[in-house]
């Protein structure tokens, strides 16, 4: 009873802080500016709820709600719970409610205006004040619960589980439901459905007329263009991951390292190097020319060069997913088919083939989503042939200025990943492909059959040596003066992207991309470790924890991971441009965006190592008297070093190289560095675009090593302890150590 008052008061006290001492309205020079803490009580734009009353007189009502939530403090714990559940609920409803009716000028909806009457003044967005009341308001709600015995009590893992959950509404569920209820309003707000079905209709989306040697529309370009660069990519991470542990081929660690390369590269900078190669000025072209008088054309600008650029991206990817796959095939199950005198090509077919699918399921899934999403490389290389991600951004920020078409794009965008996600885990679903059976196994992995080894060698060599052509490019095309017109060395494109000067004994970021460096940078390192915490604390819930909905709660979170990044941009900016959360532009908005776009992998990671933990650790911790926040921080994060540092690194490369959400919502203050290179690369600067690409390859790479640093990694090992007469010779125990 004595924690349970503690927790009310704490979050009873922040309430309160909430009315009196922050702005409860969004400020127009942002909250971090602290220009306000000096007329808090002074200017009206910056007052608190308290002053805000006597103007907003719909505010009454959440401090009244508040109030009666303290009042209840002072009844018997059944009738408190009670009251409390009750009144925390209705305070959460009533300013999410009145956020979305009440805007700039008065009632947000038509309707409202005509059952009530105008409004004599409206409100801005909901600032930092009311975001932390409707936070307290959660809080209050979460205590309720544990305090009736919600999942044995535990108020920590009710209050993660509720604020989870809030979260994931606000920013994966409330974007896309905007999007959906953009395309059918009008500018007033009223229901319009005559832009949803025009551009539904549109012979430009659905047009068939490649089928009779025209041109597809867009919506079947860019499925086809997915399919064959999931195809692609599948079929060459395997091949990859097979060249790594079932052929005697040379330079293996080289050949990991060679398919890491393109995780950390930004999206669009293949697509260069491959200009620089192909294109009508470039290297392979021009020989080609010279040497047997080859016209240059523009085969590279259009599907096919989007193909290959896609499928040197992703394969990486897709060799990643299919590696630890391929490693768990089980050798007896091999040895056993070889016994049965089944030759090498039988059993690779019918014994490590088909446990492989749930891989390769995965990987193409995973390809397929990302060639959906991808921007950077039709961008680069599209040419007239647009697909639907480039078509939505010109939808929005182009001549068209057409929000309408916009969210009809990303409705049909989003509904063949989603497809493509529901197929595969019907695919999967009620399969067993399981062959770790916790026995021990020293088989070892056999041969591939020799004609299968020496196709493996054919796609394999062949595709290491162009990627290893293609990031020589990327170095070179650096230092290039201007390609195809003048071939001589030069340092000026690194020298204007990341000039420095000393003035009057100062030190100046004088270059180019400095800015969008920093801030890029910035946004990354807030970014990395919020993921990482999100994700963990989501993966322990769902191991860890039994509770109704748990199923459902693990899907939600996995569908940021299903929708792609295009229409995760453009359901923000649909959702937050506008109260009662109006961040567009702000760093906050790209925060969010990195964090619940990339928490699905950190997420699948937690879930991953933690199921090899055995629950008796955590009921150890707690039958000793720690708490489940004390058991999380002190034996479950310590065992999880691994993920934790796959997550932090996962994130931050994500939060620098993505492009496709990242392209809607940068501004002039917060540009971040993809959509400066994009930038670059439309004002013909392909030097300085790929300088400044290099300069982030190294930088992430000098801080991925010191986020495994800082980590350290998980070692387990046998520490002998001292004989004694208690304790018999053989006995051993478990330690952990931090090794760098």
């Amino acid at each position: 009873m004595h924690a349970n008052n503690r927790r009310l008061s704490g979050a009873l006290l922040i309430g309160l802080a909430s009315l009196l001492l922050l702005p409860w309205y969004s400020l127009e020079a942002g909250f971090f500016d602290g220009g306000w803490l000096f007329n808090l009580w002074s200017d009206p734009a910056n007052a608190p709820a308290l002053w805000q009353v006597s103007s907003h007189p719909w505010l009454a009502i959440a401090l009244t709600l508040f109030a009666l939530c303290a009042a209840c403090g002072l009844l018997p714990s059944g009738a408190r719970s009670r009251l409390m559940l009750l009144f925390s609920l209705l305070g959460v409803i009533f300013l999410v409610i009145e956020g979305h009716a009440i805007g700039y000028s008065g009632w947000s909806w038509l309707w409202l205006e005509n059952r009530f009457g105008p409004l004599d003044q409206g409100q801005p967005a909901m600032g930092a004040g009311a975001l932390l009341m409707l936070t307290t308001f959660l809080l209050l709600f979460s205590f309720a619960l544990a305090e009736r015995g919600v999942l044995k009590g535990d108020a920590f893992v009710v209050a993660s589980l509720v604020l989870l959950t809030a979260l994931v509404s606000i920013f994966v569920l409330y974007p896309v439901l905007s999007m959906f209820v953009v395309s059918v309003q009008d500018v007033d707000g009223s229901f319009k459905p005559d832009g949803l079905i025009s551009n539904i209709q549109d012979p430009s989306i659905w047009s068939l007329a490649c089928l009779k040697g025209g041109t597809c529309g867009t919506a079947w370009r860019t499925l086809w263009l997915a399919l064959m660069t999931a195809s692609g990519s599948t079929l060459l991470g395997l091949a990859f991951a097979l060249a790594a542990t079932r052929t005697p081929l040379p330079c293996k660690k080289a050949l990991r390292m060679l398919t890491i390369l393109p995780i950390i590269t930004p999206p669009f900078v293949i697509g260069l190097a491959l200009i620089l190669l192909f294109g009508r000025s470039g290297v392979v072209t021009e020989y080609l020319a010279a040497l047997f008088g080859i016209e240059p054309g523009r085969w590279l600008y259009g599907l096919t060069g989007i193909w290959i650029a896609q499928v040197l991206s992703f394969t990486p990817i897709a060799f990643l997913v299919l590696i630890g796959v391929v490693e768990g095939v089980s050798p007896s199950l091999e040895e056993a088919s070889q016994t049965l005198r089944a030759n090498r090509w039988r059993t690779f077919s019918r014994i490590s083939l088909p446990l492989m699918a749930p891989g390769l399921a995965n990987a193409f899934l995973i390809s397929f989503i990302e060639s959906m999403a991808d921007f950077g490389n039709p961008m680069v290389l599209g040419g007239s042939h647009g697909v639907l991600s480039t078509e939505i951004f010109f939808s929005v920020v182009g001549a068209q200025n057409d929000p309408s078409r916009a969210a009809v794009l990303a409705m049909i965008l989003l509904s063949f990943t989603l497809a493509a996600f529901v197929l595969q885990r019907w695919w999967l679903g009620g399969k067993n492909f399981a062959t770790v059976t916790g026995k021990g196994d020293g088989g070892k992995h056999g041969q591939l059959p020799r004609l299968l080894r020496y196709g493996v060698y054919g796609m394999v060599i062949p595709w290491g040596l162009f990627t290893l052509v293609i990031y020589g490019m990327i170095v070179v095309g650096g230092f290039v003066q201007s390609w195809g017109l003048n071939d001589a060395l030069t340092v000026e494109h690194y020298v204007r992207a990341f000039r420095v000067s000393i003035s009057d004994g100062h030190l100046l970021w004088t270059g180019v991309a400095w800015n969008s460096f920093w801030t890029t940078l910035e946004i990354a390192l807030i970014a990395a470790p919020l993921t990482a915490i999100v994700g963990l604390l989501t993966a322990w819930l769902i191991v860890r924890q039994k509770f109704a909905g748990r199923q459902t709660f693990e899907f939600l979170l996995m569908l940021s991971f299903a929708i792609p990044g295009t229409v995760i941009g453009v359901s923000y900016v649909m959702a937050y441009n506008l109260p009662p959360l109006e961040i567009t532009g702000t760093a906050l908005i790209l925060i969010a965006c990195f964090v619940f776009r990339n928490m699905p992998v950190g997420v699948r990671g937690g879930i991953a190592a933690m199921s090899q933990l055995d629950k008796s650790l955590d009921e150890a911790s707690l039958t000793l008297g720690a708490n489940s926040f004390r058991t999380l921080r002190k034996v479950v994060l310590p065992l999880l070093k691994p993920a934790i540092s796959a997550a932090l690194v996962y994130a931050f490369v994500r939060a620098i190289t993505s492009i496709s959400a990242v392209i809607f919502l940068v501004s002039a203050q917060y540009n971040m560095a993809t959509s400066y290179i994009v930038g670059l690369v439309e004002n013909g600067e392909y030097g300085v675009a790929i300088a400044y690409s290099t300069v982030l390859i190294v930088v992430m790479l000098l801080i991925i090593g010191v986020f495994q640093w800082l980590v350290g990694e998980r070692k387990l090992r046998r520490a002998a302890r001292p004989v004694d007469i208690a304790m018999p010779p053989s006995s051993t125990s478990l330690t952990q150590e931090r090794t760098v």
